[in-house]
């Protein structure tokens, strides 16, 4: 895996684990009983971004050691997943 590929993988991990703890532990207005007009009350009062995002940094790292250790060391490879045999039997080089 190359350093390009390495830091994309990273974006994709935080991105998704960011959008799954988006939702937790929002405080809407309506709960908090102050609804600016014009908003619905289903918006946002304290959503703790900045918190979120430190936490999603930390999973993601953690998340992305694993899959890059799998990518590098080769423990799942693209044939593992293949349950179709559309890849062909697999060729050994000689050396």
């Amino acid at each position: 895996m190359g350093i390009a590929s390495g830091i994309v993988l990273f974006m994709v991990v935080w991105f998704m684990t960011f959008l799954v703890v988006l939702p937790l532990r929002i405080q809407t207005q309506g709960e908090a009983g102050e609804v600016v007009p014009g908003t619905h009350s289903g918006s946002p009062e304290k959503h703790h971004l900045k918190k979120k995002a430190l936490i999603v940094t930390g999973i993601s790292a953690v998340i992305w050691s694993i899959l890059a250790y799998i990518i590098i060391t080769g423990t799942i490879t693209v044939r593992d997943i293949d349950m179709f045999d559309r890849m062909g039997p697999a060729t050994e080089e000689a050396s």
